[in-house]
């Protein structure tokens, strides 16, 4: 009787493994506390992306901490797009739950009472067509992903789109 039953749980436990091995990637993606809220693809106006004069500050990525009671430090983190244009946090930079950071394009100071992160680069990393943003934990895992097309995902052709509101 005892060896039935430890075989019955045994049997039991595997199936319970495989069913969670077998949960789609996606659901675990989604389980991060910071999240895409938005991105500015095209930046208003006509691209230009000199250092001195240009506007590729005016095109952003804004992450959120959805958290409603952990706050999460950026470090580590990397955001990239399909490309492999990549930007990866490397100073401490803590959202507090609600919280939220712009990523901008150009050179600056990030600042973490300001909400500000600069990518150091001048150019663009985000196509106005089409593309891929990824969020990815210091772990490799992702944290946010969405693609997008300016015909599909920007109805009002404002060069922005909200993910999560």
């Amino acid at each position: 009787m005892r060896i039935r039953h430890t075989v019955a749980a045994t049997a039991a436990a595997t199936g319970i493994i495989t069913a969670i091995a077998a949960a789609p990637a996606q659901a675990a993606e989604y389980s991060s506390a910071l999240k895409i809220k938005g991105v500015q693809y095209d930046a208003p106006g006509r691209d230009d992306n000199r250092c001195n004069g240009g506007n590729t500050r005016d095109e952003y990525l804004t992450i959120k901490n959805y958290s409603s009671g952990t706050t999460v430090n950026l470090k580590g983190y990397v955001v990239k797009d399909a490309a492999g244009n990549r930007y990866t946090f490397t100073i401490n930079h803590y959202l507090q739950p609600g919280d939220y950071v712009r990523l901008r394009g150009g050179r600056g100071t990030e600042s973490d009472a300001g909400n500000v992160a600069y990518r150091q680069n001048c150019n663009f990393i985000w196509n106005n067509d089409k593309d891929t943003i990824y969020l990815v934990k210091p772990s490799g895992a992702y944290a946010d992903v969405h693609s997008y097309t300016q015909r599909d995902n920007d109805r009002d052709g404002n060069g922005y789109i909200t993910y999560h509101g």
